[in-house]
């Protein structure tokens, strides 16, 4: 697997204990985690994931290229046959609307897909999270279902609906041949 990844105007590289202060930042601010499973984290839940959850060639720090800053972090989670993958990704809300989560989603498939030969990427995300479900739409991913208030929404402490998305390997080589073609 790879250790880094890199688009025009990103890195994406391991992250490291040394990212701790970026991490926290958004992990660690109740309105950036709002639509995530987890958080907000303690500085102790940030330090732990760091040491210990963080698997290179699936864990990623998100980087700007121009500044050398940690914006983000990112992941692409094979299962043990090596046959679907999961994505997961996170920006600090400062980085929000400036098209990165779509370059790095974007990034992932492809080395999901061409790098490590996956049949099938996945990603889910709560509903109301507009931002997240346009990354998996501009990425070629389509909805699959939408399971009704199944995900316990932490920050708004209520029962949410959860849209799950995926892609298959022949959709992605369609999608590359077309951009090829119309290029």
């Amino acid at each position: 697997m790879k250790t880094e990844l890199e688009t025009k105007r990103l890195l994406l590289r391991p992250l490291t204990p040394e990212d701790f202060e970026a991490v926290q930042s958004w992990a660690g601010n109740p309105a950036n985690v709002r639509y995530m499973a987890w958080g907000p984290n303690s500085e102790a839940q940030t330090r732990g994931f760091l040491a210990s959850h963080v698997t290179p060639g699936k864990d990623f720090a998100v980087v700007l290229k121009g500044t050398g800053r940690v914006v983000g972090s990112c992941g692409i989670y094979p299962d043990d046959q090596m046959d679907t993958g999961s994505l997961g990704w996170i920006l600090h809300m400062d980085h929000w609307k400036r098209g990165y989560g779509t370059e790095l989603a974007a990034e992932l498939v492809r080395y999901g897909f061409e790098d490590l030969k996956l049949r099938r990427i996945v990603a889910t995300c709560i509903a109301a999270n507009y931002g997240s479900l346009r990354v998996m739409e501009r990425n070629g991913m389509r909805r699959e279902a939408l399971h009704i208030k199944a995900c316990w929404a932490r920050i708004d402490k209520e029962w949410t609906d959860q849209a799950f998305y995926a892609i298959l390997a022949e959709e992605y080589a369609s999608r590359s041949a077309e951009r090829e073609t119309t290029s």
